[in-house]
This record gives C-alpha cells, structure tokens and sequence, in this order.
C-alpha cells in the first residue's frame, strides 16, 4: 500500500497511526499542499479528482478521505467494535472528528502554525474568533464524554479514538489550553501509551 501524503497534515499522520497500531507497513509519497502539487493535472488524473490528501492507495485503487481509509486499514480488527450499537457509536465521533473538530481546531492551528498570522486573509481573521469559540465547544465536548471513562467507545481503544488524537493533542499549537481539560488530557497520554503507538513527526 501507498500513503499520498503531506506529513504537515495530521489527517495524514492518523491513517499511519493506524497502521502502526494494525502492524501494517506501507510507502509514503510526499506532496507540499501549500505549493499546489495535489493540484497538478497529473494528480487529479492519476491520484484523486479532489486535490487533496491524504489519499491510500492499494493496488490500483485509490481511497480519499482520510477517515475512510483508516476504516478500510482497522476493519475486521480489534479497532473496530463487534457489537453493532457500539460501532455505528465509532463512525459517529469520526464524523464528528471531520464536521465539529477538525475544521476548527485543526484550521486555527494551521492558521496560526503553517500559514501564519501575517499571511492571513480577510475572511480567515474575520473567521478565526468563530472557530476558536467552536473548538473551544469541541474540546469541552470531549472533556465531558471522557469523564469518568478512559475510551471514547466501549472499554478500549478503537478508531474514534485514534482519529481523535492527533489534532487534539497540538491543539495548543493553536492556542488551545488543553490543561482546562482535564479528561481529554488523561485520554491523551492513555493513547500515547499503547503498544505501537506512533509518535507524530
């Protein structure tokens, strides 16, 4: 298998988490988004018609979408839950990940860390109390669900969880104070603990 990729981008990162969780080896091609190279005319024929990565590749088929993908790697392993609540329960926060978390956590860090505050846009200042108030509710959100339980599905860890941790855990690169919660702290460093874990370029 093949991972398209810009190590800059942790949705990038978590699908080879996953895979090193799965004890899966694969190769990685590098691409700088930031200079346009997903949007070549060679990549949108030959890789995805959607510019963007991460993209796995397995074989001659071409899988977007980075939450996708690591369903694809974990299914029918341990990362998936077998009963069948709990699953649905699984895809639930990694859709949550894409629409609540990720554009607004995420988009403030970059924003700040890899943009750059000077190179800003108009909309993107306009925009950026908004998505710090919505990643500020995020995280709270996931203080909340993890009081009192060490996974965010079930009794151990699964791909919502792993989905979840990367962006989370440089959430302060954006200026988030990740010691106002205190669960998704603890959360944090159990899932830095597990066998196999990856640590983040």
């Amino acid at each position: 298998m093949i991972l398209h990729e810009d190590p800059r981008s942790l949705n990038c990162y978590k699908i080879r988490l996953t895979a090193s969780h799965l004890g899966l080896a694969m190769e990685r091609r590098f691409y700088d988004i930031m200079k346009g190279e997903t949007r070549t005319p060679e990549f949108l024929a030959e890789i995805s018609a959607n510019g963007r990565i991460p993209v796995l590749q397995d074989g001659d088929r071409f899988l977007p979408e980075s939450n996708a993908a690591c369903f694809y790697l974990a299914d029918g392993s341990a990362l998936v839950p077998i009963e069948r609540f709990e699953r649905a329960d699984m895809l639930r926060w990694m859709f949550w990940e894409q629409y609540n978390h990720e554009p607004n956590v995420a988009a403030v860090r970059a924003w700040l860390t890899i943009v750059g505050v000077d190179a800003l846009s108009d909309a993107q200042r306009l925009m950026l109390p908004v998505k710090r108030e919505a990643g500020e509710a995020a995280l709270a959100l996931m203080d909340r669900h993890l009081t009192g339980r060490d996974w965010f599905v079930g009794d151990c860890m699964s791909l919502a969880d792993i989905c979840l941790f990367p962006y989370t855990s440089v959430a302060d690169g954006g200026g988030f104070e990740l010691g106002r919660y205190p669960a998704v702290g603890a959360w944090l460093a159990r899932v830095a603990a597990q066998p196999n874990h990856l640590p983040i370029d």
